[in-house]
């Protein structure tokens, strides 16, 4: 849960730098608190589904840069 969106009185969840930034570049603020504010939702998500699998052969320390996704609204419109 965005903690712009009520998330420090929930629990959090701690996540890798390059899981965060996907998750952002995916989806909105308002998106995250509506439909996927629980770690099973967003595992459930097709699109995220897929990120893991592909990072999960990855290097513990693998980094790399997050462009935003295609066909997500930015968020200043």
């Amino acid at each position: 849960m965005p903690r712009l969106k009520g998330g420090t009185h929930r629990g959090t969840a701690r996540l890798h730098q390059i899981c965060h930034s996907a998750i952002h570049a995916r989806f909105t603020e308002a998106e995250l608190a509506r439909r996927l504010s629980d770690i099973e939702s967003l595992k459930a998500e097709p699109e995220i589904a897929r990120f893991l699998g592909w990072v999960r052969t990855r290097p513990d320390d693998f980094h790399a840069p997050t462009r935003r996704a295609r066909g997500r609204t930015p968020k200043w419109r």
